[in-house]
């Protein structure tokens, strides 16, 4: 996924991958100073509906003259359409826990996806020194089966209190999400209806250099999933908590590890009627690699492995005793061609698994993109 990119040619030491996950140029940006055309910058918020406008205002109105602006696009096959948002948005820094349906089963199959990113952010000085504030917009298109086109936005603020220590602030939302057909269980009928899911989810994060190659950051996040009615009872309050380790092998390479435990509670743990409690504990760690392989080429690699354990004890719950496991393994290359530009290569496999099911759910995505800064 194309998340929170550093502009193409702003390589100080670190990786093109990911600014909120690049302390050292982050802290370059927040603690030295700029030029006028980069310390002037200004952030908006807005939906996918507005990605077009808002890239063509910023280049040409006086007032955004000085945004920094960074867009991307990404054109995927993806084999299995019910798992591809779930997937793309698995990462130490995205949403792993984001649900899926209870089987991707569904007979949808193979779609291709477009996957449009939208950068703004700016770099302010107060007297509270200096902050990195970004707003992203982010959508996946599918090309055969429109209806689970969906957007997500992210609103990030980056303080450094000094050159080894700062603070993330980050809020996301991600609404009307459809996770394809599911078992309605509120009417007494339960039959197939359309499964949508809404999650606004605020995050934070502190990272401590302990020194030129070793980095600490602690992470937490609170949010909330809210379903439309005919799957209310699975509403969920959520919160997590996690270490990550960052391995600064040499000024081009970078080994992030990582962990999250995350606790779920639903509506449905209070609900016994429906039969339907997806309360669960979330265990998801990770170990990722990021490296300059030449002056204008750049790999990510990552593997994740996730555990969910449903915690329902509600009889006749088929999550009564049932857990999930999860391998995803994903990587980028990442060429960079101008200044300005650079194209993309992203390829991710998953696997997933419930005891409660008699097969395996895999999930292949590649595509290829491009990035431009404005």
């Amino acid at each position: 996924m194309i998340d929170w990119e550093i502009p193409v040619g702003l390589r100080q030491r670190c990786s093109v991958s990911t600014l909120s996950q690049c302390p050292v140029v982050l802290y370059q940006a927040l603690l030295t100073p700029t030029p006028t055309d980069r310390s002037k910058q200004s952030g908006l918020l807005r939906p996918l509906r507005t990605l077009g406008a808002l890239v063509m205002l910023g280049a040409t109105s006086p007032a955004m003259a000085d945004w920094s602006v960074v867009t991307g696009g990404a054109l995927f096959y993806t084999d299995d359409v019910a798992l591809f948002s779930a997937t793309r948005r698995s990462s130490i820094d995205g949403d792993p826990s984001q649900p899926v349906l209870d089987t991707s089963r569904t007979g949808i199959g193979s779609d291709m996806v477009f996957e449009a990113d939208l950068l703004m952010s700016n770099v302010i000085t107060s007297g509270l020194g200096r902050t990195a504030l970004s707003v992203k917009a982010q959508g996946f298109i599918y090309a055969i089966n429109p209806e689970f086109s969906q957007a997500s936005i992210l609103l990030e603020a980056v303080h450094a209190f000094t050159p080894r220590t700062a603070i993330r602030l980050r809020y996301y939302a991600a609404p009307d999400q459809l996770l394809g057909n599911s078992e309605e269980r509120r009417s007494g009928i339960r039959e197939l209806q359309n499964e949508r899911v809404t999650s606004h989810i605020g995050s934070v994060r502190l990272d401590q250099r302990l020194s030129d190659h070793w980095e600490i950051q602690l992470f937490g996040r609170a949010g909330i999933r809210r379903y439309n009615e005919a799957f209310a009872q699975r509403n969920t309050l959520l919160w997590t908590v996690g270490p990550h380790l960052v391995w600064h092998v040499t000024h081009h390479a970078k080994v992030v590890l990582g962990y999250h435990y995350e606790r779920g509670l639903a509506e449905g743990r209070r609900q016994i009627q429906f039969e339907d409690d997806n309360s669960y504990v979330h265990h998801f760690t990770s170990v990722g690699l990021e490296a300059e392989l030449m002056e204008h080429l750049e790999l990510e690699l990552d593997f994740h492995y996730e555990r969910n354990n449903w915690t329902s004890g509600i009889p006749g719950d088929e999550r009564d005793g049932g857990h999930e496991n999860i391998f995803l393994g994903s990587g980028r290359l990442l060429y960079q061609l101008t200044d300005h530009t650079g194209l993309t290569f992203p390829v991710q496999r998953a696997q997933r698994k419930q005891n409660f099911e008699q097969t395996h759910d895999h999930n292949t995505n590649a595509g290829v993109g491009v990035i431009y800064r404005f």
